[in-house]
C-alpha cells in the first residue's frame, strides 16, 4: 500500500525483505552442490581445494569414454522424448475431447499409477525386457519409458483450455478426429508440447536407476551411469569425475536457456484449468 506522498508503506517493505531473507538461503542451499561440483572439477586431486587445474576437463574427456556415454544419453533421451510426446498427446486428446464409456475412471486409474514408487516397477520392467532379449540394448532402455502418465495429465489439462468452437468449425468442414488433432489441436498446443519435451529430456538425461539396471557394458551406459561406475573400473580421479559431471550438465543448461520461454508459457497456460 502506498502513502499519500507516493512512497510504499513500511508493511510492504518488510514483506519484501522477509521474502528475500527466506528465499536467499533456500537458493544457496539448492545451488551449493552444483557449486561444489564445479569447484572440485577445477582442483587437483593431491592439493584438494588449493590450486585450480582447468585442464581437468580436457583430461576427463580423454581419460573417459565420454563420447560414447554422450551418444548413448542423446539416443536414449531423444527417443524417449519423441515417444512420450506422441503417446501423451494422443492419450491426452482422448481423455480431454473424446467421449467414451469409463473415460473418467480410466483416467483416474492412470493417475493412481503416479502413486507407485518408481523403484517398485524396476523388477517387472527388467523381467519384461529380459524376456525379449533386450537387456543391454537401446530397445531395453527406451521401450519402457515411452509412456508418461504425468505427460498425459499435463497435456490433458492444456487441451481442456482450447475452445471447442475450433473443433466444431473443423467438423463442419468435414474434418475427422485425426485431422482435428493434427491440424487444430497440435499447432495450438506447441507450448505445452515443448514443456513436456523439456521435462522428458531433462528427466531421461538425469536418469540413473533404470539405465543402471538395464545395461551391462560400458558401451551402452549413458552419462550418469558411466560416470558413476568409472572410479572402480578405470581408477579415474575424483576431480576428473567432477569435471565429467559438469560437462554432463551443460546440455541441460543450454536446453533450458533455449526453450525456457516455451516452458514457462506452457506451465502458465496449463495452470489456468
Amino acid at each position: 500500500m502506498r502513502k499519500p506522498d507516493g512512497s510504499r508503506g513500511s508493511r510492504g517493505s518488510w514483506g519484501a525483505w522477509l521474502t528475500y531473507a527466506l528465499a536467499l538461503p533456500l537458493a544457496i542451499l539448492m545451488i551449493a552442490p552444483f557449486l561444489y561440483m564445479v569447484v572440485s572439477a577445477l582442483m587437483s586431486e593431491p592439493d584438494s581445494l588449493r590450486h585450480p587445474v582447468p585442464d581437468n576437463f580436457t583430461g576427463a574427456l580423454v581419460a573417459l569414454p565420454f563420447g560414447r556415454f554422450l551418444l548413448n544419453s542423446l539416443i536414449f533421451s531423444l527417443a524417449v522424448v519423441a515417444g512420450q510426446v506422441l503417446t501423451s498427446a494422443t492419450a491426452a486428446y482422448a481423455f480431454a475431447r473424446l467421449r467414451f464409456p469409463g473415460r473418467d475412471r480410466l483416467f483416474l486409474a492412470y493417475l493412481c499409477a503416479l502413486m507407485a514408487p518408481a523403484i517398485v516397477l524396476v523388477i517387472p520392467r527388467f523381467l519384461l525386457i529380459d524376456a525379449f532379449g533386450w537387456v543391454d540394448s537401446y530397445q531395453g532402455l527406451i521401450s519402457t519409458e515411452l509412456v508418461s502418465v504425468s505427460g498425459i495429465f499435463l497435456l490433458r489439462q492444456f487441451f481442456r483450455t482450447i475452445p471447442r468452437d475450433l473443433e466444431d468449425a473443423a467438423r463442419l468442414e468435414g474434418a475427422g478426429e485425426w485431422t482435428i488433432f493434427w491440424r487444430v489441436i497440435v499447432p495450438l498446443a506447441r507450448p505445452a508440447l515443448a514443456t513436456l519435451a523439456v521435462l522428458a529430456f531433462a528427466d531421461q538425461w538425469r536418469s540413473f536407476m533404470w539405465p543402471l539396471v538395464a545395461t551391462r557394458s560400458s558401451g551402452m551406459q549413458p552419462l550418469e551411469v558411466g560416470i558413476a561406475n568409472l572410479e572402480g573400473v578405470y581408477h579415474v580421479s575424483w576431480s576428473y569425475q567432477m569435471a565429467a559431471a559438469v560437462a554432463a550438465v551443460i546440455p541441460l543448461m543450454v536446453l533450458y536457456f533455449v526453450a525456457h520461454r516455451y516452458f514457462i508459457r506452457g506451465i502458465e497456460q496449463t495452470a489456468r484449468v
